[in-house]
């Protein structure tokens, strides 16, 4: 069959053949909110064996799921389903750090318990601003608080709650011919920052998940993974801070586009999954493979979503 290219966690769940099958360390959880128009979605792999499953690293990946019927609420309705949204990134993004807490991993150095210092945050908008589906990173930052510079200014009461918060956009490798890492890696020696933020932009097996569907995870991210583009990964193991990662799928791979498409013509005609097996493979073209597609409003749609994203991380860091 077509590889059906995703990032999201709870995409590799589904792809099991039965829905309800269990798989040995991973737990799923799911919750529905604001009149069943999100859902919350948490799946945690806890062991080997579930990573292995899932070919995902051990963690919580955590995803919040809406549907575009949201877009056509009035603008009271509208308002108060945004902030639902950025409300649930808030919560997620304070469980997770205080799960890392419990683990010893931020505590030591953040010293929430002994009042000793504000926690220190860097945001970090990965993608490419010019290339609108690779956007997000960037339409995110322009629009977090930062403090950091008028804390180094005028002190501690410069800061919203009980952080400092300092943000970038570092590029793509084409644009500074430096890799992702690398940059960060030397902006962590000269800042120290106790918790790392990556938003970037996810490609996802479902057309309707494109700017529908928010990940959050406590793993950290691989840049360019969902399109076959590896980096290197950005995580605590390899930047020696915890990394946290929030996504958003803007892109489809094509190919997974018409492996589905014809799956389901010959499913209602009546053909066995190995004639439609047979069939899918013979489609297999490498240049179908190397496309993706995006939603023809993408400009507004990441400009929409970016918006959200920001205020509900804008919440955590005012908390």
């Amino acid at each position: 069959m077509v590889e059906k290219r995703t990032d999201l966690a709870i995409e590799a769940r589904e792809s099991f053949p039965e829905d309800n099958v269990e798989i040995k360390g991973v737990i799923l959880k799911d919750k529905l909110i604001e009149k069943d128009r999100i859902r919350i979605s948490t799946v945690n792999i806890v062991n080997e064996n579930g990573a292995r499953c899932m070919n995902k690293p051990i963690g919580n990946y955590v995803t919040i799921e809406f549907t575009d019927k949201s877009r056509y609420l009035d603008d009271d309705e509208q308002k108060s389903f945004e902030e639902k949204v950025s409300d649930s990134i808030c919560k997620i993004l304070k469980d997770i750090v205080s799960d890392n807490e419990k683990d010893n991993s931020v505590i030591s150095r953040i010293g929430r318990n002994s009042g000793e210092k504000k926690h220190d945050y860097m945001v970090m908008g990965l993608g490419n601003r010019f290339a609108t589906p690779d956007a997000l990173g960037p339409a995110v930052i322009e629009r977090i608080d930062v403090n950091r510079h008028m804390v180094r200014e005028f002190g501690d009461e410069a800061a919203k709650g009980d952080s400092i918060v300092c943000a970038i956009t570092p590029g793509v490798m084409a644009q500074t011919g430096m890799d992702t890492s690398e940059i960060l890696k030397g902006l962590v020696e000269n800042i120290r920052p106790d918790i790392i933020f990556v938003v970037d932009a996810l490609a996802s097996r479902s057309i309707s998940r494109l700017c529908r569907t928010i990940q959050i995870t406590d793993t950290g991210i691989s840049p360019g993974a969902g399109i076959g583009n590896n980096r290197k990964k950005l995580n605590e193991e390899t930047i020696h801070v915890p990394v946290i990662a929030i996504g958003v799928p803007t892109v489809v791979d094509a190919g997974t586009i018409v492996s589905e498409c014809m799956e389901e013509t010959l499913q209602r005609q009546g053909f066995s999954e190995s004639e439609i097996r047979i069939f899918i493979e013979g489609l297999k073209d490498d240049n179908v493979k190397n496309m993706f597609v995006t939603p023809k409003d993408i400009d507004e749609q990441i400009r929409w979503i970016g918006r959200i994203v920001s205020e509900g991380m804008n919440k955590f860091f005012a908390a």
